[in-house]
């Protein structure tokens, strides 16, 4: 099968006419006509009645070689042509089914671009893959986010979290760093380091608020984490690349958001159940039915600091207004 410029496909009748099969039926035309119009000019006799059979017989010829030609097309198509298309799409489509199934495995679906304030669209795709999962991971600094947005979410699930060592300093060291090069040449690095130590006292405090909203909160504090934050649902997993050496100069760096049979999914579902084996991890547990006791026991063994209840209030206050400014400025709800 034949297709003109504009890409339309050619009927039979146009593929004859483009053809030299075309041409020698229209020459066999010509002469015909040619023969028959010469024999109508000449008188009676042996000269004109052999110019009338010439004629007449090259009209029949051309008329029996059209339709023959017509009825070849016609089988080559459907012998030859047909054929070949069919398994031309054919092999398009499981090239393209391949192709697909390499995206799925090796490439994001979302890449969001790095910000300085929280991106609405980011975190309300984040918040549908937290509706729909059971089992939510976290690996982070100090799991502020993940605190609020639990509270945010009503179905019960099982909440895996890992954090930094806050007794240790190279468990602040990278996410430092990162905060240093976003605050320029007059930061301040003890300033800074006492606000990553904040920022994790806070994250724990909304962990324990947010034990109501699940079946429970498993916290691995490790002395020196991936620096790249990881969230793992059913569905998903997103990476938000604080390693970059690019990054920096805004608040929030890119993430890449990877779907379930993904690749980087699996590697680091592994990652996370590999926890535990090391023997390096210190492991907590928070209930729905752990008391303000119990926390303060925990607290005090992650941070190796006492929390007094004054502080502890404090801390709650502090929580509750992080955790409106993030519900505000990422357009969340109430």
């Amino acid at each position: 099968m034949s297709a003109d410029p504009g890409g339309l496909r050619s009927s039979p009748l146009e593929e004859i006419f483009r053809t030299r099969t075309g041409l020698l039926l229209l020459t066999l035309v010509v002469v015909a006509g040619a023969c028959l119009a010469l024999a109508s000019a000449m008188q009676a006799g042996t000269a004109r009645t052999f110019i009338e059979a010439v004629g007449t017989g090259t009209l029949i010829s051309a008329v029996v070689g059209f339709g023959q030609t017509m009825l070849t097309a016609n089988a080559t198509r459907r012998a030859l042509v047909a054929p070949v298309i069919e398994e031309s799409k054919r092999t398009l489509q499981e090239l393209s089914s391949e192709y697909r199934a390499l995206n799925n495995e090796f490439f994001p679906t979302h890449i969001f671009a790095a910000s300085s304030r929280p991106d609405p669209t980011f975190n309300q795709l984040m918040m549908r893959d937290l509706r729909e999962t059971r089992q939510y991971f976290f690996r982070g600094f100090s799991g502020r986010h993940a605190a609020a947005r639990l509270l945010l979410s009503q179905a019960e699930r099982e909440i895996h979290v890992v954090i930094a060592d806050p007794r240790v300093n190279t468990g602040a060291g990278g996410r430092a760093r990162y905060l240093l090069r976003h605050e320029g040449a007059d930061a301040d690095s003890d300033a800074v380091r006492r606000q990553l130590r904040d920022e994790t006292w806070i994250g724990l405090v909304g962990l324990y608020l947010a034990r109501n909203r699940c079946a429970g909160v498993e916290i691995t504090v490790l002395a020196d984490p991936p620096l790249d934050r990881v969230e793992m649902f059913d569905g998903s997993v997103w990476v938000t690349l604080y390693s970059d050496p690019g990054q920096g100069r805004t608040l929030y760096p890119r993430t890449l958001r990877f779907s379930e049979g993904s690749f980087i999914y699996g590697m680091e579902r592994a990652e996370f159940l590999r926890l535990g084996t090391s023997g390096t991890e210190r492991h907590f547990r928070l209930t729905p039915a752990s008391t303000r006791s119990d926390f303060i026991g925990v607290f005090e063994e992650i941070t190796g600091n006492a929390l007094a209840d004054e502080q502890f209030h404090q801390l709650r206050d502090r929580f509750h207004t992080f955790r409106q400014k993030f519900t505000v400025a990422a357009e969340l709800g109430s």
